[in-house]
């Protein structure tokens, strides 16, 4: 089989809905069902959800929307795509360093994406393996002491061998679904993956409200409490709202696209931001309820889906199977985002080097799977390996911690930053309007948004990440 040879054909979404579903399951994941339930109870309830909505649709979905056209436009690699732009605007073609950023960072974040996409595997595996134990309406890990539970997490991190191999299989599993192509592979992937996500989610929400009830959930998401909006928790908010819709990393570039021209842009964004939203809203109710009926803390992060989630489960009925079906449901939004992630830098080899799509997602996967290596090893072995400790940013952080470091405070917020900066400035208007779908006040709307408030936003986003001290933090 060649590994190079002319311009791979130009590939495409079969339809309007397979390209929402796709872009959906690339904003989608633990983000949306960990981290934002948490905030939102942690700061403000209902006065912390209303102000995140608001950065959701006056900068999130403004930037969702510039990705998506300039990929569409360019019908390229996200580079390609921005250089093609900023040509015909007669700009810089040095605008493509802003989709180059994108790239890098989603590979990075692959690197690291799939060693915790490993470890959710897992955990669907213990429960399934429960479930024989337990059966269908026994609570998860019967007899079994909490202190027990608790000890698989950092007993899983600390193996060398088993983080590691899980790594491996949940990047088997990204790149078959990428080296398959966009039809025939990510499609796939988001029209059977992404409807299971959501029938899972809502089942399990359902299930929680009836064994658990929702009251003390309620009150801890959606008590308005405004005095809780500090400067330092806004921030939080507009922080959120831009990384939970996966911005800065060309994912929406790259399946822009492969957008039809008979797609209307800007509702597919409304869509897609208003779906990614739900689920985060929609994540708290599904996953407090639980927690709240075991008599446990809403603590955030990692803890709670590894911790304390778990013993929650061992106090439910049917908790085995319910513990099951969560980590399924959570491996999917996992491997939909990873998916994403891995196409992005799949299609800039493509198209710069003429690779094939085959040997292109092969340097990937190998690429990630060195960088994956490093990070599943950093919550172990490679301990006290630092290789970014010298810079203040990354003092003490393993290889793991170094990458989302690299990738959430500095090379995600400077691309986003200039294609906000490139889209509102210097892009041909009348190119930006034939693709943005929008029209009357609203499209002057959206053009004061582009250029003002979001890089405005981002600045902030992007200064408090490099010197979090500002907020005495």
């Amino acid at each position: 089989m060649a590994l190079v040879g002319s311009a791979p054909a130009h590939e495409g979404w079969s339809s309007r809905t397979a390209f929402v579903l796709a872009a959906i399951g690339s904003a989608v994941g633990l983000g949306n069902l960990v981290r934002f339930p948490a905030e939102a109870g942690a700061n403000g309830g209902g006065a912390f959800v209303l102000f995140y909505v608001g950065c959701v649709v006056l900068i999130g979905l403004p930037i969702l929307l510039s990705e998506t056209l300039i990929g569409r436009h360019g019908q390229s690699a996200a580079p390609e795509s921005y250089r093609k732009l900023a040509q015909e605007s007669g700009a810089s073609t040095a605008w493509e360093a802003a989709a180059g950023l994108g790239v890098l960072s989603a590979f990075l974040i692959l690197g690291f994406y799939c060693v915790i996409g490993g470890w959710v595997l897992h955990y669907a595996w213990l429960f399934l393996s429960d479930i024989f134990v337990s059966g269908l309406g026994g609570g998860a890990f019967a007899g079994v002491p909490f202190a027990e539970v608790e000890g698989i997490f950092p007993a899983m991190i600390g193996s060398g061998w088993l983080t590691v191999s899980l790594d491996i299989v949940f990047l088997i599993l990204t790149f078959f679904f990428v080296v398959r192509g966009v039809s025939g592979g990510i499609e796939v992937a988001a029209v059977w993956l992404m409807p299971a996500f959501f029938v899972l989610l809502l089942g399990i929400t359902i299930y929680g409200a009836v064994d658990s009830g929702l009251k003390d959930t309620l009150d801890y998401m959606l008590t308005f409490e405004p005095e809780k909006l500090t400067g330092p928790v806004m921030l939080a908010a507009v922080g959120q709202a831009f990384f939970s819709l996966s911005l800065g990393v060309a994912g929406m570039v790259t399946y822009g696209a492969y957008v039809g021209r008979n797609v209307n842009l800007a509702k597919t964004s409304s869509i897609i931001a208003a779906a990614d939203t739900s689920v985060a809203l929609v994540a708290g109710l599904c996953i407090f309820p639980i927690v709240f009926a075991a008599g446990l803390a809403p603590n955030g992060g990692l803890g709670l889906m590894f911790q304390t989630l778990p013993h929650a489960f061992q106090e439910m009925t049917a908790g085995a199977l319910i513990g099951f079906a969560f980590f399924v449901m959570v491996g999917f939004a996992a491997l939909t985002s990873s998916v994403a992630m891995m196409e992005v830098p799949t299609a800039w080899l493509m198209e710069k080097f003429k690779f094939t799509r085959a040997f292109s997602t092969a340097i990937v996967f190998i690429g990630a799977g060195i960088l994956g290596v490093l990070s599943a090893l950093s919550t172990g072995v490679l301990g006290d390996f630092h290789p970014l400790g010298f810079v203040w940013l990354f003092e003490g952080m393993g290889m793991m911690d170094t990458l989302d470091t690299f990738t959430s405070r500095l090379t995600m917020p400077v691309g986003a930053l200039l294609t906000a900066v490139f889209v509102g400035w210097f892009a041909d208007r009348r190119l930006i309007d034939s693709e943005n779908g929008l029209s009357g006040g609203l499209h002057l709307f959206w053009r004061f948004l582009v250029a003002w408030l979001c890089p405005l936003a981002l600045t902030a986003i992007l200064i408090v990440g490099l010197f979090p001290e500002l907020l005495g933090s």
